[in-house]
């Protein structure tokens, strides 16, 4: 599997609910790295997995729908829990509707998958994995 990742970072602020969370219950914010991996069999006419120009544009611009915004403002993630791990769901899944929109290019169709990895600091991250 050829695999190809793009970076960026996006500022938001949240809250949680849930004893699990302790101080994280009150609001505070994050910065998080965001590594965007896209991944195919082969590699498509061109010889590449998928143009990185194309990948950092695009994922610049699903992170600018969520860049410094409090998500708990948000319509989208109302009555939800904006953990690390949901917000690289949240990613991927944009960033695959960008992907079979044509945003990536007519040959990103034929990639395979997409993991988003958040990286909250340089010890702990969470990533999604999904298919394409």
């Amino acid at each position: 599997m050829f695999a190809i990742t793009v970076r960026d970072h996006v500022m938001i602020a949240h809250s949680f609910r849930g004893e699990v969370f302790g101080p994280a219950q009150r609001l505070h914010g994050a910065t998080y790295v965001v590594d965007a991996t896209f991944r195919r069999p082969g590699l498509d006419p061109d010889g590449i997995v998928v143009d990185i120009g194309l990948a950092t544009r695009e994922l610049g611009e699903v992170l600018a729908a969520l860049n410094y915004r409090n998500l708990d403002d948000e319509p989208d993630f109302a009555g939800v829990n904006t953990s690390t791990e949901f917000l690289a769901k949240v990613i991927a899944d944009r960033l695959a509707s960008r992907v079979h929109a044509g945003a990536l290019g007519e040959h990103a169709r034929g990639l395979a998958g997409i993991t988003v990895t958040l990286h909250e600091s340089h010890v702990a991250w969470a990533s999604y994995e999904r298919e394409l």
